[in-house]
C-alpha cells in the first residue's frame, strides 16, 4: 500500500466513525446521539479538504476515501436515522423512502467526483461558478437531522404526521442531491477579504446562538440554505424565461 498523509485522513477517518456510531446509536433508539453523531461527521468532512489543501496533502487515494466515507455519514447514517425514527410504520414503503434516498446520496457524490476529474465542466458550472449542481448530500444529512432533534424536542408533530414528513423529507432531498438545481458553495470564500464591520456581528451572533440552543440554530441555518437555493435557482430561470421570451431584433 502506498504511503497517504496522515493528518487529512485522520479527519476522514473520523468523519467515517462517527457515520458508523450514528448508525448504532439509531438501531439503539438513541436519536439524539445519533444526529449529533452526524453532525460531527459533516464538521470533520468540512475541516479534512480544506486542511488537505493548506498543507498540500491532497491525494486520489484522500479524494476516494472522503467519497466513501460522505457515503457513510451522509447517506448510510441519514436512511438508517429516517427509518429507524419514523419510517419503519411503513414497512417496506418506508424501506423503499430510505433506499431511495440512500440511491440518490450515492448517485450525488458519484457525479460530484466525475464532474471533478472532468476536464471540461459542465454548462452549470460554466455559467455559475461557485454553486453547486444540486443540494449537497452533506446539507442534505442535516436537513434530516435537525429536523429530527426538533420533533424530539419541541413534538412539533404527532407520529403519523411526523411519518408523512419523513417521507417527504427523504424522497424530495433525495431528489434535490441528483437535480440540477445550483445551491451556493462556500468553499471559494476569500476569509481574507476586507468587508464591513456588520458582517462579523452577524457571525458572532450566529456563534452565541449555536451555544445557547445548537439544534435551532442549525435547524434555521440549514432550513434557509435550502430554500434561498431553491429561490436562487427560480429566480435565475425567471430571468432567463424572461431573456428568451422577450422582443427579438428590431421590434418593437
Amino acid at each position: 500500500m502506498k504511503r497517504v498523509y496522515i493528518l487529512p485522513n485522520l479527519i476522514t477517518t473520523a468523519n467515517i466513525v462517527c457515520g458508523f456510531l450514528s448508525m448504532v446509536h439509531a438501531f439503539k433508539g438513541d436519536f439524539v446521539r445519533a444526529c449529533w453523531f452526524i453532525v460531527i461527521s459533516a464538521v470533520c468532512d468540512s475541516l479534512d479538504g480544506r486542511i488537505a489543501r493548506f498543507a498540500r496533502a491532497t491525494s486520489p487515494f484522500g479524494v476516494q476515501y472522503d467519497s466513501l466515507s460522505d457515503l457513510t455519514s451522509f447517506g448510510i447514517a441519514p436512511a438508517i436515522l429516517l427509518f429507524c425514527f419514523s419510517l419503519h410504520d411503513y414497512t417496506r414503503f418506508g424501506a423503499g423512502i430510505s433506499a431511495l434516498y440512500l440511491v440518490c446520496a450515492a448517485l450525488r457524490l458519484a457525479r460530484f467526483n466525475v464532474s471533478a476529474e472532468s476536464p471540461s465542466p459542465s454548462q452549470l458550472q460554466k455559467i455559475r461558478k461557485g454553486y453547486f449542481q444540486g443540494l449537497p448530500s452533506p446539507a442534505s444529512a442535516g436537513l434530516i437531522v435537525t429536523m429530527v432533534l426538533m420533533q424530539l424536542n419541541f413534538g412539533w408533530f404527532n407520529e403519523v404526521s411526523m411519518q408523512a414528513v419523513c417521507a417527504v423529507l427523504g424522497g424530495g432531498l433525495g431528489l434535490l442531491m441528483v437535480s440540477n438545481i445550483p445551491f451556493p458553495s462556500f468553499k471559494e470564500v476569500n476569509w481574507r477579504a476586507k468587508g464591513q464591520a456588520w458582517v462579523i456581528l452577524a457571525v458572532g451572533l450566529g456563534i452565541v446562538c449555536l451555544f445557547q440552543a445548537p439544534d435551532v440554530t442549525l435547524f434555521c441555518i440549514g432550513y434557509t440554505y435550502l430554500f434561498f437555493g431553491l429561490g436562487w435557482s427560480a429566480y435565475i430561470c425567471h430571468i432567463r424565461d424572461k431573456k428568451i421570451g422577450g422582443p427579438r431584433a428590431g421590434e418593437v
